[in-house]
């Protein structure tokens, strides 16, 4: 099953339960705390919690959020959730997905949720290989066996598509969510975060590594998303909220060790050791040159346009193809550059 209709039929279902879009409005309320209104959020998450709210739960335990006039719940996600329906229906007020093209997807089937920030401005999916039959560039994929998640198969046929190469050049074959059949030879690339150093620490200090952005598909990850209407009405809240997560990454970023401490402390089902070894490559990807000059969770209208000509390309959109206008906004973080800026200077 393609990454397109994997995710469509997701969409589709949950467009489904919607009983009519025009109807959708975004759950924020303003409640009494502390003396002051604040705004009450629920972000959606696209997965399970993880090193991916790193910021949010560093800035939860220091009070950043109160500090903009936020209360912010985190709602977990996971196989069974439709978080981008959760969204739109109005049962969460935001959203964190883990890739871009699933905002584009959930457009062109008509659901009226767009991105107001990228958590990571260069997204860390990567193709790694080993030393003795390395895949450095996409052309070393070509008479290559390359294994993927079934919902990446439309990444590499991106690839493929971007570089010159006839998908009839590369052999792809399912994978699961291990690095075995690299380490076997049943396939010359496996594919995974390079933030997940527990999966890669099988491939030690042989491992090749040939990001999906250095092969010329640059998504973002870790994409916050709300709705038209919330853009539209409640922008001052969503401002509120993107102030604190910057914050809490700022501190993660000088704080590491202490931001750690504070995950594992909030999910205790993650592995303390594990999150220490993945905080570097986490925040690395959270602060880089793009942040050092436009602020954390930077984001432009050029690369959004690339990414929706590439899955238009590939006949991945069976609705209207969207426009920049409507898959993403500027206007949230407009409103936060002197604190995103702060934050990654």
């Amino acid at each position: 099953m393609s990454d397109n209709n994997f995710q469509r039929r997701c969409i589709l279902k949950g467009a489904a339960s919607l009983g009519g879009l025009a109807a959708m409005q975004s759950l924020i309320g303003v409640t009494p705390s502390s003396g002051k209104d604040m705004a009450k959020i629920k972000m959606q998450l696209g997965w399970f919690a993880s090193n991916g709210i790193l910021g949010e739960a560093v800035a939860m335990k220091k009070g950043f959020y109160a500090e903009h006039g936020v209360e912010l719940e985190v709602v977990p996600g996971g196989p069974s959730v439709d978080g981008v329906g959760g969204v739109a229906s109005g049962q969460a007020s935001l959203g964190q997905i883990s890739s871009s093209p699933s905002i584009m997807l959930a457009r062109s089937a008509g659901i009226p949720i767009k991105a107001f920030a990228a958590g990571y401005q260069k997204h860390p999916f990567t193709y790694f290989s080993v030393s003795k039959s390395p895949i450095r560039t996409p052309k070393d994929m070509i008479g290559k066996t390359i294994a993927t998640q079934p919902t990446a198969f439309i990444l590499l046929r991106a690839l493929l598509a971007k570089n010159g190469i006839s998908e009839d050049q590369v052999e792809i074959v399912n994978m699961g969510s291990d690095m075995n059949q690299l380490m076997t030879g049943q396939a010359q690339a496996v594919t995974g975060w390079l933030t997940n150093t527990n999966a890669l620490k099988i491939l030690g200090d042989d491992r090749v590594d040939l990001m999906l952005w250095d092969a010329g598909i640059q998504l973002y990850a870790n994409v916050y998303y709300a709705t038209d209407d919330a853009i539209a009405n409640h922008s001052d809240a969503l401002a509120g909220f993107l102030s604190g997560s910057a914050k809490g990454w700022g501190f993660a970023r000088k704080n590491p060790e202490e931001a750690v401490a504070i995950l594992v402390e909030t999910y205790p089902n993650l592995d303390k050791a594990s999150e220490l070894e993945a905080v570097g490559p986490v925040l690395g990807f959270g602060f880089n040159d793009t942040t050092a000059s436009n602020g954390w969770a930077a984001m432009n209208k050029e690369n959004w346009e690339s990414q929706v000509g590439t899955y238009a390309s590939l006949g991945q959109f069976k609705g209207d193809t969207p426009s920049v206008d409507d898959v993403m906004t500027t206007k949230i973080l407009e409103a936060t550059a002197d604190v995103r800026k702060s934050v990654a200077s």
